[in-house]
């Protein structure tokens, strides 16, 4: 089954070991008289030389280090409130997807009539007027070329803005901003990238063009996240993970995730798990549910993680699931929800909260209805 085929790419994108330090020359050029910083303090030092040579251009800059968890509507009205009477020309998001989603957001809705409670959903931000410049810091959530953004709302529950005004003018995507990141966070979001791809991939509603970058994601992020894991000073295994991540972001427009990702939503919003995290556990768990609704697909998707093609398709396919489950020892992802202290009588709710983020169950591979999300997290429990 698939959809038309629309893709939103940014005007100008680069991608590099040290292509920071292009942004610092190339801002000069771009006639900013003040620009808005969303960044974390971690990144301070690694940033400074960026910031230092945009205010040598005599360009006025705010720089904010609020975002430290994964977002809620709160957290953004309190970043966009403190810089919405400014004259800001442009929003650098430097960070991970937790600072990304925030920055193209304020991007999107300064100067603009649009309330954040109208843009959730799909299609419904109606413009973006001021530029916006992301430099992803993880390898991981693709959000710096991707149309979404996630926040948690009031109640506690994940949503979702998707439109193509959420995708960036430019983007700067530096491997070695991910050399710092520590090996429980570099595990967690290339699961999360990896996910990407694989759902992407095995999507109801897959596309030929999207499989490629699917293919090779899932290619790049298996065969080199262990390396990165164990040694973050590899610049070869962690530039081919923010590939990898990169490819992943591709995706996420115009086929998007399914079934893992929304059953991850609850982990995050009940529990506060890191969103790769949450992926990661639930991944093998769901791929075992999905894989007879497409077992040549899946079949596939093994050989792209490395496994070798064995007799049938199914054995091909069940190798994959093995791959993963493997994948996750060897970063040292825990393995169970029980290991996380995620109580087990939350898993009707968890399943609940799931049913509710239908725009990704609806590209399932195959159907999810309560009882089955229930089986899936007493699986993974």
């Amino acid at each position: 089954m698939s959809r038309n085929l629309r893709i939103n790419f940014p005007r100008y994108f680069n991608f590099g070991n040290g292509v920071l330090s292009q942004l610092s020359e190339d801002i000069s050029t771009y006639s900013y008289k003040e620009v808005l910083i969303l960044s974390i303090a971690p990144l301070r030092d690694a940033i400074r030389p960026l910031i230092e040579s945009i205010e040598e251009a005599n360009v006025k800059v705010y720089l904010d280090e609020s975002i430290v968890q994964e977002p809620t509507f709160d957290d953004f009205n309190r970043v966009y409130n403190a810089y919405k009477s400014c004259n800001i020309d442009a929003v650098i998001g430097i960070g991970g997807g937790s600072v990304l989603d925030v920055a193209k957001l304020v991007a999107s809705l300064l100067n603009n009539d649009q309330s954040l409670e109208q843009i959730v959903g799909n299609g419904l931000l109606k413009k973006r007027t001021k530029d916006l410049i992301c430099v992803p810091a993880t390898a991981g959530t693709g959000s710096e070329v991707s149309p979404n953004a996630i926040l948690v709302d009031y109640e506690g529950q994940k949503k979702g803005i998707i439109s193509p005004f959420l995708v960036p003018d430019m983007v700067y995507a530096d491997p070695l901003l991910t050399v710092s990141i520590p090996q429980a966070i570099t595990a967690a979001t290339g699961i999360d990238a990896l996910t990407h791809c694989l759902e992407a991939y095995t999507n109801r509603y897959s596309q030929e063009f999207i499989d490629m970058y699917a293919y090779k994601g899932m290619q790049l992020i298996s065969s080199n996240l262990v390396e990165a894991v164990k040694d973050g000073n590899n610049i070869e295994a962690r530039s081919n993970v923010a590939l990898g991540s990169l490819l992943g972001g591709f995706c996420l427009g115009p086929v998007n995730t399914a079934g893992v990702h929304a059953l991850s939503y609850p982990l995050g919003s009940m529990f506060h798990l890191p969103h790769g995290l949450s992926n990661a556990i639930l991944l093998p768990h769901v791929m075992e549910f999905n894989y007879q609704s497409n077992v040549k697909k899946y079949a596939e998707v093994a050989l792209a993680l490395g496994c070798l093609k064995l007799e049938s398709d199914e054995e091909t396919a069940l190798s994959g699931i093995s791959k993963i489950k493997q994948l996750m020892v060897d970063c040292a992802i825990p393995s169970r929800l029980r290991d996380l202290n995620i109580p087990k009588d939350a898993i009707p709710t968890m399943a609940a909260d799931a049913m509710k983020i239908t725009r990704l169950l609806v590209n399932n591979p195959r159907e999810i209805n309560l009882k089955d999300a229930i089986e899936i997290f007493e699986k993974a429990y």
